[in-house]
C-alpha cells in the first residue's frame, strides 16, 4: 500500500468509560486531544477517529478485567471500532499486585484501571493509551500502518505506575503490572482520586453549618474556656481523633456505606471499596475540620475579650489559649456534628462509598440520547 493510500484509510479508535462518573469525565478531557496524540505517536499516515462511549453504570465485579475484557469486545464489534480502550475506576488485580492495565491483541481490545496509575491519571491516561491503541494494531499487524511504526515506545517507559510487563505478542495477550507496595500504595490514592473526596466535602455542607453554630454556642460557656486551659495537647490530640472517627463511623452506618461481600463482589474487592470509602470521609472530613477550626479562632478571637478570659482563668493568656480553646470546641462540635449528620443529603452522601455510582442524568450517550438518572 502506498503512502497517499495509507493516509486516506480510517481507524476508529473507542474510549469506553464504565462506570460513567469519573471514568466518563476522564475519557471526554482525553477525546479531545487523543487524535492529536495517535498522529504523533502512533501514524502520521493514517486518518485517527475516535469515538467516546459509555460502559455499564455497574460493571461486572465478579469476573475482574476478563469480564470487562468481553463486555469490550462485543461492543467494539457491534460499535464496528477497529480498536477498542476501556477506562474505569475499579480496581482490578493480577498475580496479587494491582493490574494497570491488559491488553487482547487479537480482539484488539484493551483496558486501563485508573485507581492503579495513582493521582496523576489524566497525566498517565495521555502517555498510555496512544501507546496501547500502536501495541494492539502492531500486534494485528494492521496493513494501515507502515511497517517501521509497528513497534510502540514501551508503555513501562512512560507509566511509572508500570513496573512489568508479562504476555506478548505470541499469546494475544498483555498485562502491565504495578510493583508491589508502592503499586498498592498508588491504588490506594488512585481510588480515593477516582472516588472525588471534593464531593463528599461538599456533601457534609449542611453538617459543617451545624457544627459552626454549636461551636459558636460552645465558645459563650466558660466552662469549655476551663477545659481548653485545663486538657494538655495529648488530651486534646485524642480528642480530635476520637471526634473524627466517630463523624465517619457514622456516615457510614446512617447512610448504609459499608460494602458487603456477596456473589457479585469478592471479599477482597468489597474490602478495597470499604477502605477507599473510609479513606475519602477521613480526608473529606479532615478539611471540614480545618475549615471549623479556622472559623472558631476567628469567632473565639471576636467573641472573647481578652480580659474576661483573663478573669476567669486567673492567669495571662496569649494566642495558644485561643488556639486550644478552639481546638477542644472544635472537636466537640465535631462530635455534634456526627449526631447531626443524619440530616444530610442522602445522595451526596452515598457518593462517598467507593461501590457506588450514581448515574449522571445530565450527560448523554455518544448517540445523544440522554441517560437517565438516578444511581446504582
Amino acid at each position: 500500500m502506498t503512502q497517499s493510500e495509507r493516509h486516506g484509510a480510517e481507524i476508529v479508535v473507542g474510549l469506553v468509560a464504565t462506570p460513567p462518573d469519573h471514568p466518563a469525565r476522564v475519557a471526554a478531557r482525553l477525546t479531545l486531544e487523543l487524535t492529536r496524540g495517535l498522529t504523533e505517536r502512533v501514524s502520521a499516515d493514517v486518518r485517527w477517529t475516535v469515538r467516546e462511549g459509555w460502559g455499564e453504570v455497574v460493571p461486572r465485579r465478579d469476573g475482574g478485567a476478563e469480564a470487562l475484557l468481553d463486555d469490550l469486545a462485543r461492543r467494539r464489534a457491534d460499535d464496528q471500532w477497529d480498536v477498542a480502550i476501556c477506562l474505569t475506576d475499579l480496581p482490578l488485580h493480577a498475580e496479587r499486585v494491582p493490574l494497570v492495565a491488559q491488553t487482547s491483541g487479537q480482539r484488539h481490545i484493551g483496558i486501563i484501571s485508573l485507581p492503579a496509575l495513582g493521582l496523576r491519571q489524566m497525566h498517565s491516561v495521555r502517555a498510555a493509551v496512544p501507546d496501547l491503541v500502536g501495541r494492539l494494531l502492531a500486534d494485528a499487524s494492521d496493513h494501515r500502518m507502515p511497517p517501521a511504526e509497528r513497534a510502540p515506545a514501551e508503555t513501562k517507559r512512560r507509566v511509572p505506575a508500570v513496573h512489568r510487563v508479562i504476555g506478548g505478542a505470541d499469546s494475544g495477550e498483555r498485562r502491565y503490572l504495578a510493583s508491589g507496595l508502592i503499586g498498592r500504595v498508588r491504588l490506594l490514592t488512585g481510588m480515593v482520586r477516582a472516588n472525588r473526596p471534593g464531593r463528599a466535602l461538599l456533601g457534609l455542607s449542611k453538617l459543617l453549618v451545624g457544627a459552626f453554630g454549636t461551636a459558636a454556642i460552645a465558645l459563650t460557656t466558660d466552662t469549655i474556656w476551663q477545659m481548653g486551659d485545663a486538657l494538655g495537647g495529648l488530651r486534646l490530640t485524642v480528642i480530635m481523633v476520637l471526634g473524627l472517627t466517630a463523624l465517619v463511623a457514622w456516615l457510614i452506618v446512617a447512610h448504609d456505606l459499608w460494602e458487603k461481600p456477596s456473589r457479585e463482589t469478592p471479599v477482597e474487592l468489597a474490602r478495597l471499596f470499604n477502605l477507599g470509602t473510609i479513606l475519602t470521609l477521613t480526608l473529606a472530613t479532615a478539611v471540614s475540620y480545618v475549615v471549623l477550626f479556622v472559623g472558631t479562632v476567628l469567632v473565639a478571637a471576636l467573641l472573647i475579650d481578652t480580659a474576661v478570659l483573663e478573669q476567669v482563668l486567673q492567669r495571662a493568656v496569649n494566642a495558644g489559649d485561643y488556639l486550644a480553646l478552639a481546638w477542644i470546641t472544635t472537636s466537640l462540635a465535631t462530635v455534634g456534628g456526627a449526631i447531626g449528620s443524619g440530616l444530610e443529603n442522602e445522595e451526596t452522601v452515598r457518593a462517598a462509598a467507593y461501590g457506588y455510582h450514581p448515574q449522571p442524568g445530565g450527560w448523554r450517550d455518544e448517540n445523544g440520547r440522554k441517560r437517565p438518572g438516578g444511581g446504582s
